[in-house]
C-alpha cells in the first residue's frame, strides 16, 4: 500500500495496512535537513523569473518536496500551495514525474472568516454586527472566490484541499457560537460540499479549543479536522468518542513538546494520540497539533516519527 493510498483509507475512516499515514501542513526545516538542504520556494522568489530559469525552480522545488516526504514518510505533499495557482499546477505535474501516484497532491484554500490581526479584532467584531447585511454579503463572496480558485486546483491535480482560517484562541473561539452559526458556518458548509463535489478531499484545519463550536465544524460535512490542539485543551478520546464516526483525524501529538519538550514528553504525547486516534479502528492521520516550523529540533521530529515506527 503506498502512503497516498494509506491516507486515502484514513479519510474515507478505514484501517490502512500498516502503520497510520503521516503528514504535516508545514516543514521549515527543509535548509537544515541533512540531504536536502534546500529552502522551499515561494511565489515571491519567482517574481520576474521567466523562462526555462522559472521551470528549472519549480522541478527544483518539486524535487525538494519529495525528498522531504520520503525522508518523513509522507502521505502526501503540502508544500506547493506558496506558489501562485499556475505554478502549482505545474509543480504537480513535476512531482507526478518524479514519484507517480506515491503521494497525495494538496492545495490549501479557505475563504471563510478566521481570527483578524490583533489591532483589527474589535473592529472587525464590531463590523460584523453593526453591518450585517454586508458582512454576510461578502462572505458569500469571499466563498465564492476560493470555491473558484480551489476547483482549477482540483482541475490541475490537488487530490485533497486543507482550509487554514484559524478560529480559535487556547481559550476559545474568537466568536461566539452563535456568532459563528450566522458568520462562518454556512459558508464553510458551502465551501466544503463545492469542493467535495469538485472531487476532492477536504480537512478543516484550526487551532485552539474548538470545543465550544466542534459541533458546527463537523456538520460542515469535512472529510477530517486537523489540530486537535492539546495545548487548547482538546482531548483525542473525547473527539473520537463523540466524532470518530463522522469524520477522519488528524494531528494532536502536542507541537509544544516536539519543540521544547524532552523525550518522555513527546512519547507521552504520541503514545496517546495513537492509542485514542484510531490506529486500531481506523480514521486516524499522525501529526503535530500544528506543523514542523523553525525553530523544532529535528531530532525531536525523529523521535516522534520513531515512536510511530515503533507502535503495534
Amino acid at each position: 500500500m503506498t502512503p497516498r493510498e494509506s491516507l486515502i483509507q484514513a479519510l474515507q475512516r478505514a484501517k490502512p495496512e500498516g502503520l497510520p499515514p503521516h503528514l504535516e501542513l508545514e516543514f521549515q526545516l527543509s535548509a537544515i535537513t541533512p540531504g536536502i538542504e534546500q529552502k522551499a520556494l515561494y511565489a515571491a522568489n519567482l517574481e520576474g523569473v521567466t523562462g526555462r530559469r522559472r521551470q528549472d525552480l519549480l522541478k527544483r522545488n518539486a524535487e525538494m518536496w519529495v525528498k522531504v516526504a520520503e525522508r518523513f514518510d509522507w502521505s502526501c505533499i503540502t508544500g506547493l500551495h506558496w506558489l501562485n495557482l499556475e505554478d502549482q499546477a505545474q509543480s504537480f505535474g513535476y512531482v507526478r514525474e518524479l514519484a507517480g501516484d506515491t503521494y497525495m497532491l494538496s492545495a490549501f484554500i479557505d475563504g471563510t472568516y478566521g481570527i483578524p490581526s490583533g489591532q483589527d479584532m474589535v473592529e472587525h467584531v464590531i463590523w460584523l454586527t453593526e453591518h450585517e447585511e454586508e458582512a454576510l454579503q461578502q462572505a458569500q463572496e469571499r466563498v465564492d472566490s476560493e470555491v473558484a480558485r480551489g476547483r482549477e486546483l482540483i482541475q490541475a491535480g490537488a487530490e485533497i484541499i486543507f482550509m487554514c482560517a484559524d478560529y480559535c484562541f487556547n481559550d476559545g473561539p474568537f466568536l461566539s457560537p452563535r456568532m459563528f452559526a450566522k458568520y462562518v458556518t454556512p459558508f464553510l458548509t458551502q465551501q466544503v460540499r463545492s469542493l467535495q463535489e469538485a472531487g476532492a478531499f477536504v480537512v478543516k484545519h484550526t487551532d485552539g479549543d474548538i470545543m465550544p463550536i466542534i459541533d458546527q465544524l463537523v456538520a460542515s460535512g469535512a472529510d477530517a479536522l486537523h489540530s486537535l490542539d492539546p495545548m487548547a485543551g482538546v482531548d483525542m478520546a473525547e473527539v473520537k468518542r463523540r466524532y470518530g464516526d463522522r469524520l477522519a483525524l488528524i494531528g494532536n501529538v502536542n507541537c509544544a513538546w516536539v519543540q521544547a519538550g524532552t523525550r518522555e514528553q513527546i512519547e507521552r504525547s504520541a503514545r496517546y494520540c495513537l492509542k485514542h486516534g484510531g490506529v486500531s479502528s481506523g480514521g486516524y492521520v499522525y501529526s503535530t497539533s500544528n506543523c514542523i516550523f523553525a525553530g523544532v529540533p529535528l531530532e525531536n521530529y525523529d523521535w516522534m516519527l520513531e515512536i510511530r515506527r515503533g507502535w503495534e
